[in-house]
């Protein structure tokens, strides 16, 4: 029986030695838990406050001027313009940086100081099922219990008539709303883990170091690397779209080829952010942590699942920085909203940014390299 164990002492203390040894290990093990969990617990509300709202108030008076005092009350919305016509009011919903729109008519004080009853429209971005029941359920309850201080004399009917009124995605189907979001993870999926192996994968096979001492400059090594899985994922994005309209009937109402133009800045952050950690990474399994990195921000912190405007104002700040983030308003934008370029490209060009940065950042780790040659 003694025999049986004979070694476990030494081999034991020969794999603690190894393990201590071995920070990145420890590092992925131990604080990368840790770090998650802080991020998601603080990060994450499911509590939907501060919905981004514009108001169209065609009435101006008194009367009009406490609803909207009540609905910034509420702790839901969060008024941040104030328009002047209905188009301006659909074109801020439709390019994202709204998600509620409320129109007061022109005759609202007149019809309430009269005893009649006044109706305001509601306006719900659809695209974002996790504000529009939110939404709409505290509008509704804004209305009645104006209503009740309003009671109309001899009449049965509500003094404030709220009327919401879901955009985009009236049936609330839950692919409308998570397939285009989706698209931009699994896209993420692809192409980051698709370069994150590349050189790598040279490293381990020791060609890397012969390619340092041929001509090939960084960026002419970067972009040799890139192209390949940018067709891959431009492929693999058309594979997705026809799948979300064809087989989950998930209605496109803006332009394909616009899509598929804007879909190109985060291909290229994506497969640059592959790049650098590959750049950074000495095997395969330590790309493979670093790549699953990037994929729990993209979920919880883009807006994917929750609103961004829920979040704590540093949290808000850190999801700026998560290319899933403008991908997503992309896709919901175009898909779901129909939007255009006027409404996107500020979004596509935060995305070259990133992608020019991180390639210029992987480039000069290469440089290095290649110089200590």
């Amino acid at each position: 029986m003694r025999n049986a164990f004979r070694g476990f002492g030494a081999v034991f203390y020969k794999e603690v030695l190894h393990v201590r040894r071995d920070f990145a290990t420890l590092f992925f093990s131990l604080i990368i838990p840790i770090l998650q969990m802080v991020l998601l617990g603080f990060g994450i509300d499911t509590n939907i406050r501060q919905i981004n709202t514009v108001v169209f108030n065609a009435d101006g008076r008194r009367q009009s001027r406490e609803l909207i005092d009540r609905l910034k009350n509420s702790d839901t919305f969060h008024v941040i313009r104030y328009v002047e016509s209905d188009h301006d009011m659909n074109d801020a919903i439709i390019g994202g940086s709204a998600r509620v729109g409320i129109k007061i008519p022109v005759d609202y004080s007149d019809r309430l100081l009269h005893g009649m009853s006044a109706q305001v429209l509601v306006l719900i971005d659809g695209s974002d099922s996790s504000v529009a029941g939110p939404a709409i359920q505290v509008a509704t309850a804004i209305g009645l219990d104006e209503s009740l201080r309003r009671v109309l004399p001899q009449s049965a009917a509500f003094a404030i008539d709220m009327r919401p009124q879901l955009l985009f995605n009236p049936d609330s189907r839950s692919p409308n709303f998570f397939l285009p979001g989706l698209t931009a993870i699994l896209l993420l999926n692809v192409t980051t883990f698709l370069t994150a192996f590349a050189i790598v994968r040279e490293k381990e096979r020791g060609t890397l170091e012969q390619l340092f001492v041929t001509p090939v400059r960084p960026f002419g090594l970067l972009l040799g690397k890139i192209l390949p899985y940018f067709g891959i994922g431009f492929f693999e994005l058309c594979l997705i779209v026809t799948a979300m309209r064809f087989v989950f009937q998930v209605p496109i109402h803006g332009s394909v080829l616009l899509l598929a133009f804007l879909s190109l800045p985060y291909l290229f952050v994506s497969l640059s952010l592959g790049i650098l950690i590959s750049s950074k990474a000495g095997t395969q399994g330590e790309a493979m942590q670093l790549a699953f990195l990037t994929i729990l921000p993209s979920i919880f912190f883009s807006g994917y699942i929750f609103p961004r405007e829920t979040m704590p104002y540093i949290f808000r700040v850190l999801s700026y920085f998560v290319p899933a983030s403008y991908f997503i308003n992309i896709t919901r934008g175009i898909i779901l909203r129909g939007a255009g370029i006027q409404h996107l490209w500020t979004d596509a060009l935060a995305l070259f940014a990133m992608g020019t940065f991180l390639l210029f950042i992987a480039a000069r780790r290469f440089r290095n390299k290649v110089i200590m040659a």
